[in-house]
């Protein structure tokens, strides 16, 4: 006993000590920290410069402006953009417009924009970006025009390839990729061949750009196919030019579908 006294009276410190570590690591195991961190704040809240309410506002104020102004840079780089684009087209005079919807269902398929009749826009329309065809107006109201992408599997389009002069029809797959379908079983065509409209399409005028060949398969029955790379990112379009075009309903085909709705 005597002993046992002796021993403790030697090393309770350190016993404690021990007691303490191995409590307080199990402490800050359960609290993740939590309790170190609130006790740190607490010692140093007297040497914390807390920001006058003014002060504060004033920086969230000067932050909100400069997020602003970098909005307005982009969108100023996009109309740029399409702006030499306009210029260096041959279509007809063009009327700016912006995207202002699209569909959560068919978010590659159509998009809604701001101008319609008022701004003498009509169904049958054509619609270009920075690198080319975008697609076409199919209805219309007073304020608003609705636009059937290149990109939906609805829409059609006959088209060449600008080198070789070789025809066949695009048809949508997807937001960046259509498929072409030619009329020749061994058409003169390669990777990276330019695709434009052709005289055969009565929905569009010939001579716009729509995009690159990715892929050819020539051996697709029963005509040779190739992927379509589009020229103009669909998913990114935020303004658009609108090129007037009456489609060419007095040749023989099946008539276009187009409709003008009511606002």
């Amino acid at each position: 006993m005597f002993a046992l006294r002796r021993w403790w009276d030697k090393n309770a410190l350190r016993g404690v000590l021990i007691l303490l570590a191995i409590g307080s690591a199990w402490g800050i195991r359960q609290t993740n920290g939590t309790l170190i961190y609130e006790a740190y704040q607490y010692v140093t809240k007297p040497f914390h410069l807390a920001a006058p309410p003014r002060v504060e506002l004033d920086n969230a104020y000067v932050l909100d402006l400069q997020q602003r102004v970098v909005e307005l840079e982009n969108q100023n780089q996009k109309l740029r953009e399409l702006i030499d684009y306009q210029q260096d087209s041959e279509l007809d005079t063009t009327t700016l417009a912006a995207v202002i919807g699209r569909s959560a269902d068919h978010w590659w398929q159509q998009i809604i924009l701001n101008k319609g009749s008022r701004d003498r826009v009509k169904a049958g329309d054509i619609v270009t970006g920075p690198g080319g065809l975008v697609g076409r107006i199919t209805a219309v109201t007073p304020s608003t025009s609705r636009v059937l992408l290149a990109s939906d599997p609805n829409s059609q389009i006959g088209a060449k390839v600008s080198r070789s002069r070789s025809t066949g029809y695009i048809r949508g797959e997807a937001d960046t990729q259509a498929t072409m379908f030619f009329f020749e079983k061994v058409p003169d065509v390669k990777v990276g061949d330019v695709i434009v409209t052709s005289a055969f399409s009565r929905l569009f005028p010939q001579g716009v750009p729509i995009g690159r060949i990715a892929s050819i398969d020539l051996g697709n029955s029963p005509a040779p196919k190739a992927i379509i790379q589009l020229s103009v990112p669909v998913s990114n379009l935020e303004w658009v030019s609108i090129n007037p075009y009456s489609p060419k309903l007095d040749v023989d085909a099946a008539p276009a579908e187009i409709v003008n709705d009511p606002e």
